[in-house]
């Protein structure tokens, strides 16, 4: 039980960083663009699959597509996707300057770093709600005793308690990052 509940409390941790990545801070990430989907030929594709997406300073982005034909499509999918950047092209690759971020901007990044940290712990919770309701099922059909039962509850518990740990610690990275 205790492994199916672990299994899913590391996707909600993945799911968590994945959130962070697509929350812009102050310095340059390809990261950013990961929500980002352009109009190929009639279907939505992830702009790293049309562009090569680089970082040659820390404030620079450089999108250099493999058709260029998708040029005036990838800055549109850019301006749409409402990331707060304005793309500019010189026909052959678009660049984008990332802004320095301001004091209001951070703070509000830090709210919402914050919301998501604490919607995964729900998660987290909720997972071990299921756990430990699976477990009681178990020992209602005789599967289990009352020892392991408790045993169980524990892992679960321990288990719970280092993942809503890790969420502590990648929010805390984010927020720093968001802050410097």
């Amino acid at each position: 039980m205790a492994e199916t509940c672990e299994v899913r409390m590391e996707k909600t941790i993945a799911a968590l960083k994945d959130s962070y990545n697509a929350i812009r801070t102050g310095r340059a990430s390809a990261a950013i663009f990961d929500k980002v989907r352009v109009d190929y030929y009639g279907t939505k594709t992830p702009l790293n699959q049309v562009a090569t997406i680089s970082i040659p300073e820390a404030r620079t982005v450089v999108i250099q597509p493999f058709d260029k034909s998708l040029i005036t499509e990838i800055e549109k999918s850019i301006l749409t996707a409402d990331l707060g950047l304005n793309p500019s092209n010189d026909g052959k690759v678009i660049r984008i300057s990332i802004p320095p971020l301001t004091a209001d901007r951070r703070k509000e990044l830090v709210k919402q770093a914050k919301a998501i940290a604490e919607t995964s712990r729900t998660a987290i919770r909720n997972i071990r709600r299921d756990g430990n309701d699976e477990l009681k099922k178990q020992q209602k059909a005789g599967e289990l005793t009352e020892d392991s039962l408790k045993q169980e509850e524990d892992k679960l518990q321990k288990l719970t308690d280092s993942f809503i740990a890790e969420i502590g610690k990648v929010y805390d990275s984010k927020e720093k990052e968001i802050l410097e």
